[in-house]
């Protein structure tokens, strides 16, 4: 195999390995988009939730198909992620009844729901014995806490920026002129021209 033909072969793997992670970057992405979203608005998102809920449940189903041969299996596999899923979905619609809303802000209904959602993600991969799913599990589930930190220490992180910021304008100044005197040597040892 010649080093073109490898290095074909190479970035065609690459591509590929990201094409098959793409779905589950969309759901992180999403999922994160709309926590920070009901933070900003102090609105919940209700069939937003909803709608992640259904779109991981198809893409549990999508990467899995192909692993399958069988039309009984893949059969199996339809409705044992419906049924997961809808016990997911049910979860969820608890959580937005008006008492319970009643209970909780709208920012912590979200965390809640991504909450669900996170733990219907891991025991799907976990079912499915997925490990792709299952660190999509995860990775929800951590965008939790790291929102919260986010949110409590948006202030800290201000601060800290602004300090770093006037630390770097005032030594900054101070670094051009540290050597003066080198300027001026420089400037004396320049070749006049006394028009000779």
């Amino acid at each position: 195999m010649s080093p073109r033909q490898s290095a074909d072969d190479h970035s065609l793997g690459k591509a590929s390995f990201f094409r098959r992670q793409l779905p589950f970057l969309a759901i992180l992405t999403l999922a994160i988009a709309g926590v920070a979203y009901t933070n900003i608005s102090h609105q919940s998102l209700v069939g937003y939730w909803e709608f992640l809920a259904i779109a991981m449940g198809v893409v549990c189903v999508v990467t899995e198909w192909a692993e399958l041969d069988e039309k009984q299996a893949r059969f199996r596999l339809m409705w044992t992620q419906a049924l997961h899923w809808v016990a997911v979905l049910v979860a969820m619609n608890i959580m937005l009844l008006s008492g319970v809303q009643q209970l909780l802000p709208a920012p912590a209904t979200s965390l809640v729901l991504l909450i669900l959602l996170a733990l219907g993600t891991f025991l799907a991969g976990l079912s499915l014995q997925s490990l792709p799913i299952c660190f999509l599990g995860l990775a929800l589930a951590l965008a939790v806490p790291a929102i919260s930190w986010v949110k409590q220490s948006a202030l800290f992180l201000i601060l800290a920026a602004v300090f770093l910021i006037g630390l770097g304008m005032t030594f900054w100044p101070r670094r051009r002129d540290a050597h003066p005197a080198r300027s001026e040597r420089q400037t004396s040892e320049a070749p006049h021209d006394d028009g000779l």
